[in-house]
């Protein structure tokens, strides 16, 4: 990875008329702002249909995209929706996300432009669901679940079918063939906008950074279709769940409450699973960030019906021998191991033998001269970030630090004031050795809390905010690439003017 920089913005936080961001002009749009500012790269978050709490991170599949993030105005561009229609799907300005209202009127308009697809167009989204197995599992996973009212799968009436018994799926995709076609075309949407934005967005030198959470939920059509690769009772019941003991964000921890894998299975299938996993995530992204890396080493298994992470115990995971089936398989696709958390030497061993950039985040870093999450003390195999996205914003991280911490900061920054200390946090990572330097869009923008996108172990509110049409600004990117072509971050500098001199002008004479 060559020395660079770049922005994380989630796709929901970009601007639309329509009440989240999609994949239509506006990620165009803050592409351009990207190349404007001298950034190499785009971070986002997964992509996934949100689930619980409307998370990213708790998506019903690890290979479907959001239909929230279709763009209505490239539909009603190929004729399957009118003006009238987007109209209607318009929302006042706003920087917050409306999920409950977004849920109500967004399906019914896809189902609107579903009912006029036909021709060419209808064969296209039946090749695309042949040529991709887990389209057609997916599809009838979300048919049948509305069919039994929005039950999971687990609590279907069918028991042929909730054991994903042959026979069952067989007679219940005939039965729900128009439901399930209806899902179909939906992910045809979302893949083939996504495939003209990112060949949009490579085409202007850029690439996308995106995540691949390291669990999945349990009501998801993964789990539904392929049992056998977690840790369930016979009835699809997990005996413990995921999650993380009390950590920096969390007195009680984190009950992610996502069932736990059967390593052992796996390993004797050759992670084929992940395989599967990583190889469509390697469509969508240029890098991928593997969340929660520590959880390869050894993961927290809580006791399903606890009420809090505080009680559970660690267990072993994976380690090398996924990482290196991963790596030796997917060569042209980098990897960052997002390495936070509670870290033992047997993480840091991890990390270092399978080589893959960790992560070091500067709101982590003020507590003391031998503070890992110093620029001083970085070795360049590492990204380096003001914050993530259950982090507060620069701003907002100042504004809510321990006095102490205040007080290191502005020593070790040489600067003092919160807008100051904001500026300078940016220069830290841009000048630190870290090989790629990553901020919060929200930092450039100098933005407090109320912009934070996730406060973890909160389950309401998160995951809402936008940005604010005129935000990216030229000015503002102009500011950008200065400072990221000072550090020599960009991906090209423009040649200095040549300055008239008093010589010249002798010689001229």
């Amino acid at each position: 990875m060559k020395r660079s920089a770049g922005i994380l913005l989630p796709i929901f936080s970009l601007p639309s008329e329509y009440g989240i961001g999609s994949l239509g002009a506006e990620a165009r749009a803050f592409a351009n702002f990207l190349q404007d500012a001298g950034q190499s790269w785009w971070q986002i978050l997964p992509v996934g249909p949100a689930g619980a709490g409307d998370s990213p991170y708790a998506s019903e599949s690890t290979f479907a995209g959001n239909p929230l993030f279709i763009d209505l105005d490239l539909l009603a561009r190929d004729g399957l929706l009118t003006e009238e229609e987007l109209a209607s799907a318009k929302v006042p300005a706003g920087n917050k996300i409306d999920y409950a209202a977004l849920k109500k009127s967004r399906e019914p308009l896809l189902r609107k432009a579903f009912s006029r697809v036909s021709g060419e167009a209808a064969e296209a989204a039946r090749a695309f669901a042949e040529e991709r197995p887990w389209v057609r599992e997916y599809a009838l996973y979300r048919a049948a679940k509305r069919h039994f009212g929005g039950l999971p799968w687990f609590q279907w009436p069918d028991e042929g079918l909730r054991r994903h018994e042959t026979e069952a799926v067989e007679r219940w995709r005939v039965e729900l063939a128009e439901e399930a076609a209806f899902e179909t075309c939906v992910q045809y949407w979302f893949f083939t906008q996504w495939a003209a934005l990112k060949t949009y967005v490579n085409g202007l030198g850029l690439g996308l950074i995106g995540d691949l959470p390291i669990y999945v939920s349990l009501d998801s059509a993964d789990v539904w279709s392929e049992r056998k690769e977690f840790l369930l009772d016979e009835e699809g019941k997990p005996s413990k769940v995921a999650g993380v003991p009390p950590d920096y964000f969390s007195e009680d921890g984190q009950l992610w409450g996502n069932p736990l894998y059967d390593w052992e299975a796996m390993k004797r299938n050759g992670f084929g699973w992940w395989i599967r996993r990583v190889e469509g995530a390697s469509k969508l992204f240029d890098i991928i960030r593997i969340d929660h890396f520590r959880g390869l080493e050894s993961y927290w298994a809580v006791p399903a019906g606890a009420e809090t992470a505080r009680v559970g115990s660690w267990e072993k995971g994976p380690g090398m021998d996924l990482l290196r089936v991963l790596t030796s398989w997917f060569q042209g696709i980098a990897f960052i191991a997002e390495d936070l958390g509670i870290l033992t030497e047997g993480v840091h061993q991890l990390r270092e033998e399978s080589g893959l950039p960790g992560m070091k985040v500067l709101e982590f870093a003020f507590s003391d001269p031998s503070n890992a999450y110093l620029p001083h003390n970085y070795q360049p195999n590492c990204v380096c970030y003001t914050g993530t996205h259950d982090n507060d914003t620069a701003a907002g991280w100042y504004a809510s630090a321990p006095k102490r911490e205040r007080a290191f900061a502005e020593k070790y920054l040489g600067v003092s004031g919160a807008e100051e200390v904001r500026l300078a946090l940016l220069r830290a990572g841009q000048g630190s050795v870290a090989e790629l330097f990553v901020a919060q869009m929200q930092d450039y923008l100098a933005l407090g809390s109320e912009s934070r996108i996730n406060v973890p172990g909160v389950g309401a509110g998160n995951w809402r905010w936008r940005l604010l049409p005129g935000q990216a600004a030229p000015e503002l990117a102009e500011e950008i690439r200065s400072q990221t072509s000072f550090y020599g971050r960009c991906p090209w500098i423009p040649e200095p003017e040549e300055e008239e001199t008093g010589e010249t002008d002798k010689k001229e004479a």
